[in-house]
C-alpha cells in the first residue's frame, strides 16, 4: 500500500498542476475517477495485466473511455503510466489529485458519525463550527451508528475529535485502568 502511494505520488502532483494551470481541475477530476474505477473493475484489470497487451495497447483502451472531446495531455499522461507500467495506480493517483484539488479550493470533506441521525439545522451548526475552526469550506456526510450511545466522531482527512460518549467511556476506562 505505501509503495503504491509512493509510485502514485509525482504522478498525481504532476497531473494537478497541469490541470490547475490550465483550469481544468475538474476535466481532470471526472476523467481520473472513471479511469480509476475501470482499472478496478476485474475485466480490465485483467487486460492491463495481460503481457499479450503493448503498453500502447493498454493506454487505448482507457483512452476509449473517455470522452472524445477530452484533454490531449490526458492521453499523453495515459501514455507515459502505460510505457512506465504504472496503470494499476491510478486509483491511488486519483485520491492524491482529490487532496491536492481540495487543499488548493481550502476546502474539507467532513464524516460525521453519531448516535441519532442528524437534523439539517443541527448539520448547519456543525458545518458552520467547523468552516470557522477549519478555516475552509465544509462538506459533510453523515452516517448513524447506535454503538456510540450519544455524541460525534468527526473525521476530516487525518483528524479525528471522538466526541461520543462510547469513547469518553473508553478513555475513563483507560485511565482507572492504567
Amino acid at each position: 500500500m505505501a509503495e503504491l502511494l509512493t509510485v502514485a505520488r509525482p504522478y498525481a502532483k504532476a497531473a494537478f498542476e497541469y490541470a490547475r494551470d490550465h483550469e481544468a481541475l475538474d476535466s481532470w477530476s471526472k476523467a481520473l475517477d472513471l479511469l480509476s474505477q475501470a482499472v478496478t473493475h476485474s475485466d480490465v484489470h485483467r487486460l492491463l495485466s495481460s503481457p499479450k497487451l503493448a503498453a500502447e495497447q493498454k493506454a487505448e483502451l482507457l483512452a476509449g473511455m473517455l470522452p472524445e472531446d477530452g484533454d490531449s495531455a490526458l492521453r499523453r499522461f495515459l501514455d507515459t503510466l502505460a510505457d512506465e507500467g504504472r496503470l494499476h495506480a491510478l486509483p491511488s493517483m486519483s485520491d492524491q489529485f482529490e487532496r491536492l484539488r481540495a487543499e488548493h479550493e481550502q476546502r474539507v470533506e467532513v464524516l460525521v458519525t453519531s448516535a441519532y441521525k442528524l437534523d439539517s439545522k443541527q448539520k448547519t451548526k456543525l458545518k458552520n463550527a467547523l468552516k470557522k475552526r477549519l478555516n475552509r469550506e465544509i462538506s459533510i456526510t453523515t452516517q448513524v451508528d447506535k454503538t456510540l450511545i450519544g455524541g460525534v466522531i468527526l473525521r476530516a482527512g487525518d483528524t479525528v475529535i471522538d466526541g461520543s460518549v462510547r469513547g469518553r467511556l473508553n478513555r475513563l476506562t483507560d485511565a482507572l485502568t492504567a
